[in-house]
């Protein structure tokens, strides 16, 4: 597939503390479907908005950031920068 992959961090409106992160092709496309109660992780929560998304030309980069952030260094990283 062409195009960008984009790894993105949502926050909850309704519960500012409440963070999320995935990985999708299409950013506008998953927050729709998050908002829509139709990501079960994440129905209880919204609304949500993104609060960072990064573009890889690479599916392989962006599922290893992915990964990074949903680790313990990576869940630091976003509570310092977001």
């Amino acid at each position: 597939m062409n195009g960008f992959h984009y790894v993105y961090t949502l926050q909850s409106v309704s519960h500012p503390s409440q963070f999320y992160t995935g990985q999708t092709h299409d950013l506008r496309l998953r927050l729709r479907e998050h908002n829509a109660g139709k990501v079960p992780h994440t129905a209880k929560f919204r609304p949500w908005i993104v609060r960072s998304a990064t573009a890889f030309s690479d599916r392989t980069r962006a599922l290893g950031f992915e990964r990074y952030l949903k680790s313990g260094s990576g869940r630091a990283f976003l509570r310092r920068h977001l």
